[in-house]
């Protein structure tokens, strides 16, 4: 009730809109069984992967408890194997390991030792300038977001991770459009810039996972860096710093509460530890070239000793507390990618696709048009849903168009880190439940920083693959 009237009076829908999405599944599903021009397994898996997509979209309940139907209705109507292939890919315990590793970061307290190193090392003869702090503190902040990127394999948990220091430095300005720049310019780094990084984005984890396993080759973490970091980590940073700076810089010098002065900064043994092990994990897998070991056990190494007795830096019941339903969600996009694998979807998209192109389409021409295909299926789907059901196509039509794989996985995780609006993306749906800034607000950031990617670094790329492949 609202004003002592009842929501039905008001001629407010007596369910959820969102509960739409289950007939509409339902309808997409049996339109496909019954209509689509394609083998009974084919029409079947396709049945399956629109309806999962459809609740996804709509959201009436929440995403892992779609993907638990969809690993049911997989194993009822093709095999348990094919249900359950999701949960043998290093890529979705990668992601499992990285959520304890992002628990174990924000337990040691290493998030305040950012946060004072900041202040620290500000110069003494900029505190009273509002401008020249903002300044400052968004390029630092910026930059270490992108380093802990590559610390923390998770978006979301570096989100949660940053965002009350965020908040608190935010605070030392009297202006708003300051303190949402300060807020937003570092949680963009650390997310967009993680294009840059195998294991700092849940999109370029799923995409060269499905990659592999649909019969392609091994992407390194030392080889996805040295092609990527450059531009797309490094360069989409500078991207966010000046798109931040030029919609939310200060307008009134004098708008600072003056932060006090930290005469020195001292790590706690607790932090120094995390530390340390974060660099272990570093270590492994920036060594991936010389013992061949997936990301996955570079993570598990820090998890283990974070969470080991004595020197660990936080309690076992810790791991009780921990939010793993993603797992279900991951072990249903890789049953769903699988599926359509096996029946012969996928080639046959492949071709679709080749129809539209010239017979002999050159490397530039195909990259574009991934981008194109990945970047309009993310309007209508979550970016992952996109990668599970295009990334097989995209292996079938590389290798039936001669095309190396993979600059077309690389730059496919950088069109499913190109978002404009926050229902595209989990991460940009929890920036925006922080509650520090409003939809319109989140959207223009997202908007502009995806455009002067796809202007002024998706080119610069594509020429580098060129000159690579």
């Amino acid at each position: 009730m609202t004003d002592g009237i009842p929501a039905r009076a008001r001629g407010a829908l007596p369910i959820d809109p969102s509960w739409l999405a289950l007939p509409a599944g339902v309808l997409v599903a049996g339109a496909v069984l019954q209509f689509a021009p394609l083998s009974a397994e084919a029409a079947r898996m396709l049945a399956i992967t629109l309806f999962c997509v459809a609740m996804w979209i709509g959201s009436p309940v929440d995403p892992w408890f779609t993907a638990l139907i969809g690993i049911g209705l997989i194993g009822v109507g093709f095999s348990a194997e094919l249900a359950l292939t999701g949960f043998q890919s290093p890529a979705t315990w990668l992601v499992v390991v990285g959520l304890l590793v992002g628990e174990a970061a924000t337990a040691s307290g290493l998030a305040g030792l950012v946060e004072r190193t900041s202040l620290h090392r500000m110069p003494d003869r900029i505190a009273t300038d509002a401008v020249a702090v903002y300044r400052y503190l968004l390029v630092v902040l910026s930059v270490g977001s992108l380093a802990l990127a590559v610390l923390v394999p998770s978006s979301l948990v570096r989100v949660l991770i940053l965002a009350p220091i965020l908040k608190s430095l935010g605070d030392l300005f009297t202006e708003r459009s300051p303190k949402i720049g300060i807020f937003l310019g570092p949680l963009f780094a650390t997310y967009y810039g993680a294009s840059g990084v195998l294991t700092g984005s849940l999109a370029n984890i799923i995409v060269t996972g499905l990659v592999e396993s649909s019969g392609g080759p091994a992407i390194t973490w030392t080889e996805w860096t040295l092609w990527m970091g450059p531009v797309m980590g490094i360069g989409r940073v500078v991207v966010v710093v000046a798109v931040t700076y030029l919609l939310y810089r200060p307008r009134d010098r004098s708008a600072i509460d003056a932060p006090d002065r930290i005469e020195s900064v001292s790590a706690s043994p607790q932090e120094r530890r995390m530390l340390l092990f974060l660099l272990v994990g570093v270590g492994v897998w920036a060594t991936d070239f010389l013992h061949g070991l997936h990301p996955l056990f570079g993570a598990l190494v820090v998890a283990l000793l974070a969470f080991s007795p004595r020197i660990g830096v936080i309690d076992h019941e810790a791991i009780g507390e921990t939010d793993f339903s993603i797992l279900f969600f991951l072990g249903a996009i890789f049953a769903i990618a699988e599926g359509l694998r096996r029946t012969a979807f996928t080639d046959l998209a492949a071709e679709t696709m080749l129809s539209y192109l010239p017979s002999d389409p050159s490397l530039p021409l195909v990259l574009l048009f991934v981008v194109g295909v990945s970047m309009s299926l993310a309007f209508v789907m979550e970016g992952m849903a996109v990668a599970s059901v295009i990334t097989p196509v995209f292996v079938s039509f590389a290798n039936s168009a001669g095309i190396p794989l993979v600059p077309v996985a690389m730059i496919e995780s950088v069109a499913l880190n190109a978002y404009f609006f926050p229902y595209q993306s989990a991460v940009l749906v929890a920036m925006l439940g922080l509650g520090v800034v409003d939809t319109m607000e989140l959207s223009r950031m997202a908007a502009l920083c995806t455009i002067a990617t796809l202007v002024f670094l998706l080119p610069i790329q594509i020429a580098l693959f060129v000159f690579l492949f």
